[in-house]
């Protein structure tokens, strides 16, 4: 059988060369993204991988956003999530934005050999922990249940500032536009990274360019 070639794109530097490795030892080629998955999608265009292996928490961009932005950009190869969360809606969000794999990073490094492997012949592979859930996913007549906005718990005020922030304004700017102290942007920030579950502002910004957050201006 060819060489296998895998493209893994995770920041984590120890598990990534670890892993690496390990696959290489059993005659898989390892491409490795370093920075995470702005620079896993340009290697994904230029190195063609028949395979993706993608981290769901990065920094900058999520492992679902990588997802997507492949499918958007017409890669077509498979993509494993290779990750720490056994989270339903991760392993529904993954599935249903196209990937043909959910495994979790403790597996045995053989049993992981195999499923890539099994996902080149076509078929899906899911941990076998989280088999259970993806069975309830389709005794459900297949209907995925809908995901929250990422936004769900934010209140109006906190949309409001997180939308400016989008469009890269600083906390006094924001505060000028909208009428507010320096200090109280700041303690809605705060709590829009807490409730987001991130730990910049950028990072926040980039989720609602993502989801299309836009500021309401009234303008006459």
């Amino acid at each position: 059988m060819s060489e296998l070639k895998v493209l893994m794109i995770d920041d984590h530097t120890l598990f990534r060369l670890g892993l690496a490795k390990l696959l290489k030892q059993r005659g898989i080629e390892v491409l490795e993204s370093q920075s995470g998955g702005r620079e896993g999608i340009k290697m994904a265009r230029e190195h063609q991988p028949d395979i993706i292996l993608l981290d769901m928490r990065m920094p900058e961009m999520s492992g679902i956003s990588v997802l997507r932005e492949l499918r958007k950009q017409g890669l077509e190869m498979p993509v494993v999530m290779l990750t720490t969360s056994s989270d339903e809606r991760d392993l529904v969000e993954s599935l249903r934005s196209g990937a043909q794999g959910y495994l979790l990073k403790d597996m045995d490094p053989d049993a992981l050999v195999t499923a890539l492997r099994n996902i080149m012949q076509g078929k899906t592979e899911v941990s076998p922990d989280l088999a259970p859930v993806l069975a309830r996913v389709v005794q459900d007549d297949g209907v995925i249940p809908p995901i929250p906005s990422p936004f769900a718990n934010l209140t109006p005020r906190e949309l409001e500032i997180l939308s400016l922030l989008a469009e890269g304004q600083s906390n006094k700017v924001i505060a000028r536009n909208l009428g507010i102290s320096d200090g109280t942007v700041k303690l809605h920030v705060k709590a829009i990274l807490r409730k987001l579950d991130v730990h910049s502002r950028v990072e926040a910004a980039v989720i609602a360019v993502e989801q299309g957050l836009r500021a309401n201006r009234n303008e006459g």
